[in-house]
């Protein structure tokens, strides 16, 4: 299993609250209208209070109940309480598509992080932990965004609005309420520092977990056909369970915030209701001036109970987006040279010269090596597994670049050539097929775009796959799913090469291309070769010599060295290596 590579990214909670922020300021005019709507939902939701107050007042006035001012300030109170709600529903709308830009932006952000990621750097991280940050991650961040964002902003605005409430009401029962707010304060600033690890190591389990159960789905057949279905269970039962636990203890220690909060502000209530009493028997202070303060200070107080209450999310939501804006901070593939340029009119010369190359810096995997490939050449490369041959691909079109040496292409050194137009010059069949989801025709032309039907029904029957698809009731339209896990490997591998066939490019490139056919279907194919071939500069890597007796050279290559080169007649009478390696197949 591959092991996740840690990438580097800036950490601390302020530095991921404040990313997130740049995401809001590319939609400058919706945070505008929210912020207006924000403030004046709770403008009208806060002078309740205060018409609250005059109501009482207006009940205990000095001549006899005023029912007509109490009448004029319940109306007025339904008025604007009704406006609030109409604003906040507004708001909250407004944040629901916002938040599913920004979620749209971050998931782009993401995926565009995918494609100039180093391969070096992808090789070492599980493909469960990469759909882990583009999923689940970022639908974290999208429930925080839509919803505990909005409520934390309006809390500010709420508190700021109630303390001003209360200094009009009565300062001396101000006084006595923030004897509870520090410690209410306290409790959601501690425990948040608590319980964002926990929310920290929750995503990383959880990732852990989908990482492990792509990897077995992946090799579901491997695994019933060696017997370890309960091996593979009581794994699996391991990484669930410390994923539950880990959920469990975020969770749990997360929402003892809330009721924790609550108590201390439900005291508080007790004792602002206990001076009131006695200022009020003092004369200090009126039925109005009480009401209002209580109506505040629960006003006051919400917002802090809701914010511990949503403490526990907003924790898991900045834990998520940390894990995001890691792989964003990620290094992409190193940039192109300021005076490189475009690969065209391409020959195909391409000449390794005293190339050396490592994977981890520390042992060679290419040594000394150099060879020359003319244009229209077909040069095989053929040897032990692990001996380097499809490290050379992957030094050919800069997935990888070599630490000694230098690759050219037309006697210019590769690295002078943008990567793009550089790896346009190359077309490749691999031994690992790969159809996406889509039809039969947009797979085949995925080769060349503007590829015609004729065209592809011409690649089709050069590859020997046009009378299967013939066969299929839509033809050529017949969709392909999931990989196209309903074909053989063998019958995927014929339409990569019919993909190859359309390509226009210059430089060919069949790493064990026929290793998933059968022997009369090799050999049908083989002649296909010929045509794909003819014209390009090609490069065979295969372990079966029956493709490569034509090749105009052929290298042989074991531990990372070219210790054989020739013709397959030249090789066969050197009675080396390659004669070892042909005997081995054929006498």
């Amino acid at each position: 299993m591959r092991k996740t590579q840690n990438v580097p990214a800036k950490s601390g909670r302020r530095d991921v609250f404040f990313r997130l922020m740049k995401y809001f300021l590319r939609y400058k005019g919706r945070v505008a209208v929210a912020l207006l709507l924000m403030l004046g939902s709770n403008a009208f939701a806060l002078i309740g209070p205060w018409l609250s107050g005059e109501a009482v007042d207006a009940l205990a006035a000095p001549g006899g109940v005023d029912f007509a001012a109490v009448g004029r300030y319940c109306a007025y109170m339904a008025v604007f309480y009704v406006i609030s709600g109409v604003l906040s529903y507004a708001l909250t709308l407004l944040m629901i598509r916002l938040s599913q830009r920004i979620v749209r932006s971050m998931r782009q952000d993401v995926f565009d992080k995918f494609l100039v990621m180093p391969l070096s750097l992808l090789d070492r991280m599980q493909t469960g932990d990469l759909i882990n940050r583009i999923s689940y991650d970022i639908d974290t961040v999208n429930a925080s965004l839509s919803n505990d964002i909005l409520q934390a902003a309006t809390s500010v605005v709420t508190v700021v609005g109630a303390l001003i409430g209360m200094i009009a009401a009565s300062p001396i029962l101000l006084a006595v309420f923030l004897i509870t707010v520090p410690l209410s304060v306290f409790i959601a600033l501690k425990r948040s520092r608590q319980v964002r690890p926990l929310f920290r190591r929750r995503s990383a389990k959880l990732a852990e977990l989908n990482g492990f159960s792509e990897e077995m789905l992946t090799g579901l057949a491997t695994i019933r056909a060696y017997g370890r279905e309960q091996k593979m269970i009581e794994k699996f039962c391991i990484k669930n369970t410390e994923a539950v636990d880990a959920y469990y203890e975020a969770d749990y220690y997360g929402s003892l915030i809330g009721p924790a909060v609550n108590f201390v502000n439900n005291l508080g209530t007790v004792i602002i209701s206990t001076a009131g009493a006695f200022l009020y028997l003092f004369g200090l202070i009126g039925l109005g001036s009480i009401s209002s303060f209580l109506l505040y200070s629960r006003r006051f107080s919400g917002p802090v109970n809701e914010y511990a209450n949503i403490l526990g999310e907003i924790q898991s939501a900045l834990a998520a987006a940390e894990r995001v804006f890691r792989l964003l901070d990620a290094p992409a593939e190193e940039a192109d040279a300021p005076d490189a340029v475009q690969a065209v009119n391409v020959q195909g010369a391409l000449s390794f010269e005293h190339v050396r190359f490592s994977y981890n810096g520390a042992e060679d995997t290419i040594h000394d090596l150099s060879f020359t490939a003319l244009p229209g050449q077909t040069i095989a490369i053929v040897g032990p597994t692990g001996a380097g041959k499809t490290t050379l691909v992957n030094l050919m079109m800069r997935f990888y670049d070599a630490q000694g040496g230098r690759i050219t292409l037309d006697g210019r050194d590769i690295r002078s050539y943008t990567r793009g137009s550089l790896r346009a010059a190359f077309t490749m069949v691999l031994q690992d097929t790969w159809l996406f989801e889509g039809t039969i025709f947009e797979n085949i032309a995925y080769g060349n775009p503007q590829a015609t039907r004729e065209d592809v029904e011409h690649a089709a029957r050069a590859s020997h796959i046009a009378d299967y698809i013939a066969s299929l009731p839509e033809g050529y339209e017949t969709r392909i799913t999931d990989g196209g896990v309903n074909l053989s490997k063998g019958q995927k591998q014929l339409m990569t090469i019919a993909r190859a066939m359309l390509s226009p490019a210059r430089m060919l490139i069949l790493d064990e291309a026929t290793s998933n056919v059968d022997t009369r279907t090799e050999l049908l194919i083989r002649d296909a070769m010929d045509t794909l071939c003819s014209g390009r500069t090609c490069f065979i890597i295969a372990h079966r010599l029956t493709t490569v007796k034509n090749a105009d050279l052929i290298l042989v290559v074991k531990d990372g060295d070219i210790v054989e080169r020739g013709t397959h007649a030249e090789l066969l009478r050197l009675g080396g290596f390659y004669k070892e390696i042909y005997s081995a197949q054929f006498e």
